[in-house]
């Protein structure tokens, strides 16, 4: 990259794609700890629960990640909460954002957990807990472990959508402000693409040899 443009242009795009790392590894961890308690949520016995945490779902899933962004970033000071960074603002709107998909996605995976899996941990005296911890969601994470990680690849290329309302300088941003001033869409937005490819291809090869693995130790 550095072959067809300037040094510190092609350090800047690696500055935009280390912002565009540190969002989308903010953004899956709370995602993925909020979407795994409203997974939880969505196969409890308590129908309050399930109802609650299906609307969240069907709301956040309803409503656009821009819209998200705008909440995030302008709402805390309309209420006189102060105002959140780039990073801060941008993490919780993806954040909320990502719970709801991931939310939806384990729920799917745990409830293909075979029924006599679920009762023969049930005849076994274990508690809802332990059937959870030891036997249902080892097997969910077999299921979970191929459209967890292409929604990471998708967490990856909308952190896009932060330079849009945000202002977050991540890969995206970093490319459009470098073509701003050479006027080279095609070299610099290729460049970016090519990072994107970077950070994206990998986790799709990791994604296939983890379910090769899983299954195998399941044999």
């Amino acid at each position: 990259m550095a072959f067809f443009i300037p040094e510190q242009h092609a350090w800047y795009l690696v500055e935009g794609a280390w912002g565009t790392v540190k969002l989308s590894a903010w953004t899956f961890a709370g995602g993925g700890l909020t979407g795994l308690l409203l997974a939880l949520a969505r196969v409890s016995p308590r129908r309050a629960l399930r109802a609650a945490a299906a609307g969240y779902i069907q709301v956040i899933q309803g409503t656009p990640l821009l819209v998200l962004m705008g909440l995030c970033f302008f709402g805390p000071s309309l209420f006189g909460l102060g105002e959140l960074s780039a990073l801060a603002a941008a993490g919780l709107a993806m954040t909320i954002y990502s719970s709801a998909f991931l939310g939806e996605i384990w729920r799917g995976c745990i409830q293909a957990v075979p029924k006599n899996q679920w009762e023969a941990a049930e005849c076994l005296g274990l508690s809802r807990l332990q059937r959870m911890a030891k036997v249902v969601l080892p097997q969910a994470l077999r299921i979970a472990t191929p459209p967890t990680v292409g929604f990471l690849v998708q967490i990856i290329k909308n952190t896009s959508i932060a330079s849009l309302v945000i202002g977050y300088p991540e890969l995206a941003y970093n490319a459009k402000i470098l073509n701003n001033s050479t006027f080279q869409p095609f070299v610099y937005f290729g460049c970016a693409a090519v990072l994107y490819f970077l950070m994206c291809y990998p986790l799709s090869r990791w994604s296939r040899s983890l379910e090769r693995r899983l299954n195998a130790s399941r044999r």
